[in-house]
């Protein structure tokens, strides 16, 4: 909410310093003061709040962080779209967040958890009455394939995250640090292809940009990742069935998955209210790692698999996608768009010549 009403002020022309929208969430020492970020409609006039206290001989910040309240009913049957930690349920569901913020010289913390509630009724699901043909297939193609829950539990739900918490060192426009934070890569409004904000942010460890750095050919932003990925710990339905004396359900593997990730974004120089982005995402099982810097940072490697050794082996997938975002201030309006593949290409040639494979746009 508050992150789209700063974007209104840009393509409304109030505000061209910004940066690219495209590597989210803002930095709350970016280009705006911290209180303003929670007063966006008055922030060009109005630089100080009452959020805000001092410490240290006044080289300390504290602020309290506004408590939130969302709430969610879905009547029949469960759903749910850019929520964060909230879970797609039938019934009513509430999200209840608050926290502190503080900084003192290169040292920033922030600690903001949430709360989730949900009724998380009863629904119709997969019929089990349907032939264990139409399972096995339901099982091949889906279950035995994603970690996707119809239904977390037969039970409320109730959790606890850490949420929107972060310890950084920040220097200039340089921020490292490990969080939590919910992540969001591309120029989308209510959809993005690589990382979006449809479930709970995860631990991670973060080297990104707090604001644009202007370089000779235009100002550049980047995030660079490195995290795990926790399983759901929820079994599919009804596990014991079988086909042809086949037991249907194959398991996962129970352990954490390892993600490397980048963005990186560009504002040419000559282009005003133009930004070029990449992002790129490599993900394996946490044993899977090799040593080395090709084991903890592919996404520095090549980009076709016909220039490494042994790709398939890795037992890794990739991730990638291209955007642009345009904002046109006079029109009040911008125009943006994302392509991204889930598959290496062999070389250049097969990416020229199906550029359709595993597409997304």
């Amino acid at each position: 909410m508050l992150e789209d009403a700063l974007r209104r002020l840009q393509i409304s022309g109030k505000q061209d310093s910004l940066g690219s929208f495209m590597i989210r969430p803002l930095s709350t020492s970016a280009c705006i003061s911290f209180d303003s970020l929670y007063n966006p409609g008055e922030y060009l006039q109005r630089n100080k709040g009452s959020l805000s206290q001092r410490f240290a001989h006044g080289k300390g910040v504290f602020r309290l962080l506004p408590a939130m309240l969302t709430q969610q009913y879905n009547s029949h049957h469960p759903y749910g779209w850019n929520d964060g930690s909230m879970i797609q349920a039938k019934g009513y569901q509430v999200q209840a967040s608050a926290g502190i913020y503080a900084s003192l010289g290169m040292l920033s913390v922030q600690f903001r958890p949430e709360f989730i509630y949900a009724q998380n009724s009863r629904f119709e699901t997969f019929p089990e009455w349907h032939s264990d043909s139409l399972w096995h297939q339901y099982y091949e193609r889906s279950l035995n394939w994603i970690d996707n829950p119809e239904r977390y539990g037969d039970k409320s739900y109730r959790k606890i995250f850490p949420g929107q918490s972060s310890v950084r060192l920040n220097y200039k426009k340089l921020s490292l640090g490990v969080s939590t934070e919910n992540l969001w890569w591309g120029p989308g409004i209510r959809n993005s292809i690589l990382m979006s904000n449809t479930a709970p942010g995860f631990a991670h460890i973060t080297f990104n940009t707090t604001a644009p750095i202007k370089t000779p050919i235009g100002s550049l932003e980047w995030q660079v990742i490195s995290g795990l990925l926790q399983n759901s710990s929820i079994l599919p339905p009804d596990t014991g069935r079988t086909f042809n004396g086949v037991v249907m359900y194959q398991p996962k593997r129970d352990e954490s998955r390892y993600l490397n990730g980048m963005v990186l974004t560009w504002q040419p120089k000559w282009l005003s209210n133009f930004y070029l982005g990449f992002s790129r995402v490599f993900y394996l099982y946490k044993t899977d790692i090799q040593s080395g810097l090709d084991g903890y940072l592919p996404i520095i490697g090549t980009f076709f698999k016909g220039a490494t050794n042994n790709e398939d082996e890795k037992q890794r997938d990739q991730m990638l996608s291209f955007f642009f975002r345009l904002v046109l201030p006079k029109e009040k309006a911008e125009v943006y768009g994302e392509f991204g593949r889930n598959d290496h290409s062999q070389n250049t040639r097969d990416f020229l010549l199906e550029p359709e494979h595993s597409r997304a746009y």
